[in-house]
């Protein structure tokens, strides 16, 4: 759904550090295969996410002795995610006001 892919991500990276495709793989875990994010998608915005801030990368080995560039919330981007899940909840309770409507 639109409007979901920030909270996905910010989300995944708020519980570790990651290479682009654990998030990837972190967020189709999380939702039991319901969203799976390509690289089409994913690595634009951890750019973007950079330019505001909200995430540091730096390279690192990972556990299959791979260099890749690891990804890391700020505190910007964890004050980011607040407001994602916030405008979230908002936006699913009214949905669920509309769904639960007799008349």
């Amino acid at each position: 759904m639109q409007g979901t892919l920030d909270l996905l991500i910010l989300k995944a990276l708020s519980l570790d550090p990651m290479h682009g495709w654990g998030i990837s793989n972190r967020i189709r875990l999380l939702s039991r295969d319901a969203f799976q994010i390509g690289q089409g998608s994913l690595y634009p915005a951890l750019h973007r996410f950079e330019t505001r801030a909200w995430v540091t990368s730096y390279w690192r080995t990972t556990e299959n002795n791979r260099i890749a560039r690891y990804y890391e919330l700020t505190i910007a981007g964890r004050h980011a995610l607040a407001e994602e899940v916030a405008r979230w909840r908002s936006y699913t309770s009214a949905m669920e006001l509309v769904i639960e409507a007799r008349q």
